[in-house]
């Protein structure tokens, strides 16, 4: 039986919602609708940065984070966009710009 791909996304946009919650952030997936406006991410409750998650076997990483770039800048807190992301049977992974992830390197290289 064929997975359909709009429930396999909601699910995984609620257990990337659930591994936040995991580790003490409030986080939620919103609802999203036919036509979003792009106002938000696909998992909120998090501080900091837009979330667009998927889960798919064929990674389209460059298109992912540029609907990411674009939600994000839509939104009036312009966060710093991030795709988390798997394929089947593969770790979560996160894709960040190299702008967004060398601050957030050097915001944790300076604490240590």
């Amino acid at each position: 039986m064929p997975i359909n791909s709009r429930d396999k996304g909601a699910r995984f946009e609620r257990n990337v919602a659930a591994m936040f919650r995991d580790w003490g952030y409030p986080a939620f997936r919103t609802a999203q609708f036919s036509g979003k406006t792009g106002e938000c991410a696909d998992v909120e409750g998090v501080p900091y940065i837009h979330i667009e998650a998927k889960n798919c076997n064929r990674m389209e990483l460059y298109k992912w984070m540029e609907q990411a770039i674009r939600d994000s800048n839509a939104s009036k807190e312009k966060k710093p966009p991030v795709v988390i992301h798997k394929a089947n049977n593969k770790p979560v992974l996160v894709t960040m710009l190299w702008e967004d992830w060398i601050e957030l390197y050097k915001e944790w290289e300076a604490g240590q």
